[in-house]
């Protein structure tokens, strides 16, 4: 149930039955002030504005077209216009009261399956032959967030995290295994100094540089030796990453891996192409396309590389080739890339390219939902005491070591089993939970005491509140007490109220984190909901009710509440404990 899409729909069609037709798309929102309504319209000013009619007027006019509704006058308890042509709308408690009655059995919880469309939604992106870092962790589980999210909602969602098996770093990397003759790369550890001696040599040997960018090309056409070096040094770091990955909760699986090396063979055929069609051209052995929209600061169109002057290809020429793959091959509908702030105008460029060849047509929406940086108290780039990367791995480790800390501070009868799983969802959680919170455009600050906090907007305090719950009908439980099926529920107090009105608005939250990729939404509203419960419980007696109906009614808004809190997390890989 979408109660903003619904009042949306009824107040568009009392525009059209009103003769008044706009580009402007009318939109209900929960209403910020709770003393004026629960939800309100404000695209009423814009449309009087756009067609030079009285504001105020129009929106008494709409009001009065919805009233005449039948459908309208069973879920709204009354209207009001407001200021210049704002219109309040509080919902009618015996319509709030079917609505969450009819979640009772339902597993998703009111949510409607969205008419199903394929989405590829690529995300993670870590380089081989490096392990995994704090940088890599953004991409990863905000990507992640997306594709369960819409998962949920009913789409096909094809996973892709595309990795960087390609490019100079592995003919360097391949040049320093020939000449140390290491064949036998073990453990990703003793690779990752491998790959700082090799970059050294590369930074200051001219002669060793010139060789690593040959068996660059050499791995680009198909070189056997090349390959194999190649094939191990790739195999070595993806079995690290599913270690991370299988910490974190993340759903991606070597099934979803497809790199840079996959598109090889496409990318003289696509430069083939261009070059034909006109739409590129040769520069002193090297390939340029020419971007109008794209100007230098001479005010000239500038050029974009796509094949070198020694025949390799560029980062670009390969996101081209994946744009046109995840389209003509994949059939996609929508196309989603979780890649950092840093890399927009290089994908904006590439798909100007994709969008002038025509390899993606414009129906099919390619989109890069950019996020910014993790940064330490400083504001500066989160690094070690040392002034290196923070490998993922170990701060996924501290996460746990803090939280089994927190624990048994304060839960010291939790030991054992019970107490690394507790900790492990408790701590994994707090660290996603405090990225995913955030708006991803923007930076944000890393703080270790914050986000395993048990106040606040964080994992802990949800989680908490979930847990309360599970408490609290476990003992109604013990006592014989029953409340399943949402029969003859009866609301009689604001902060039951408010906590209806939050339940049904789970899947308008959902669409649009689908809408936007922003899980920071369904953070903020589990947030939101677990405050309107701890409110609830807090003023509101439960067990010792001395009415029954209304001690059913309280027990199965709490068990709803949980429901929705347990959907919610899980669409953002974040688990729930039994206890805490």
């Amino acid at each position: 149930m979408n109660i903003a899409e619904i009042l949306s729909s009824y107040a568009q069609c009392a525009l059209q039955d009103l003769g008044v037709s706009s580009t402007i798309t009318v939109s209900a929102k929960p209403s910020l002030r709770e003393a004026l309504g629960d939800y309100q319209i404000d695209a009423i000013i814009p449309i009087a504005k756009q067609l030079r009619l009285p504001p105020r007027q129009l929106a008494e006019h709409v009001v009065e077209q919805m009233q005449t509704s039948e459908a309208v006058s069973q879920m709204v308890d009354e209207f009001s216009v407001a200021g210049a042509g704002f219109i309040n709308i509080r919902l009618r408690t015996a319509w709030l009261v079917n609505a969450v009655s009819a979640l009772a059995n339902d597993p998703r919880l009111g949510v409607a399956i969205q008419p199903a469309t394929h989405i590829v939604i690529d995300y993670s992106s870590p380089n081989v032959a490096k392990e995994m870092h704090v940088g890599h962790l953004r991409s990863t589980i905000i990507g992640d967030a997306s594709v369960r999210t819409l998962t949920f909602l009913g789409h096909k969602v094809t996973r892709v995290n595309h990795i960087g098996d390609w490019g100079t770093q592995f003919g360097m990397l391949i040049a320093h295994l020939e000449e140390v003759d290491r064949k036998d790369l073990l453990s990703l550890s003793d690779l990752e100094g491998f790959y700082r001696d090799a970059k050294k040599r590369y930074d200051q040997d001219p002669i060793f540089s010139r060789r690593a960018r040959n068996y660059v090309v050499k791995l680009q056409q198909g070189d056997d030796y090349c390959r194999k070096m190649w094939r191990q040094l790739v195999d070595i770091s993806m079995q690290q990453n599913q270690q991370n990955y299988d910490r974190l909760g993340v759903s991606l699986t070597p099934a979803d891996i497809r790199g840079e090396s996959a598109y090889n063979a496409m990318l003289p055929v696509i430069v083939d192409d261009l070059l034909e069609r006109h739409i590129a051209q040769e520069e002193q052995g090297a390939v340029v396309v020419y971007l109008d929209d794209y100007k230098n600061k001479q005010g000239e169109a500038m050029g974009v590389l796509i094949r070198k002057q020694d025949g390799g290809y560029l980062y670009t020429t390969t996101d081209i080739a994946c744009a046109k793959y995840r389209y003509q091959t994949l059939h996609a509908d929508r196309i989603l890339y979780y890649v950092d702030a840093r890399q927009h105008q290089h994908l904006m460029m590439a798909w100007a390219i994709v969008r002038k060849a025509g390899y993606v047509p414009e129906r099919v929406s390619l989109e890069h939902h950019k996020f910014g940086m993790m940064l330490d108290k400083q504001g500066q780039p989160f690094k070690t005491r040392e002034g290196g990367t923070i490998k993922l791995s170990e701060l996924l480790t501290e996460a746990v070591s803090r939280a089994t800390r927190l624990i048994e501070q304060k839960s010291p009868q939790i030991t054992g089993p019970e107490l690394t799983e507790l900790a492990t969802i408790i701590g994994i959680g707090a660290v996603k939970y405090a990225d995913l919170s955030k708006n991803r455009t923007t930076d944000y600050i890393f703080d270790w005491d914050s986000m395993l906090s048990f106040e606040g907007n964080t994992a802990p305090y949800i989680q908490y509140a979930g847990a309360r719950i599970r408490s609290l009908l476990d003992k109604a439980h013990q006592q014989g007490l029953e409340w399943q099926g949402g029969e003859g529920l009866c609301f009689t107090t604001g902060e039951e109220r408010a906590l209806v009105i939050a339940i049904l608005q789970l899947e308008e939250r959902l669409t649009l984190v689908a809408r936007d990729g922003m899980p920071n939404i369904m953070c903020q509203y589990l947030y939101d909901l677990a405050s309107l419960f701890s409110r609830f419980y807090a003023h509101l007696p439960i067990l010792a009710h001395s009415d029954v109906d209304q001690r059913k009614s309280r027990l199965y808004l709490a068990d709803i509440t949980g429901r929705v809190l347990a959907l919610g997390l899980s669409t953002l890989g974040i688990g729930l404990p039994e206890r805490m």
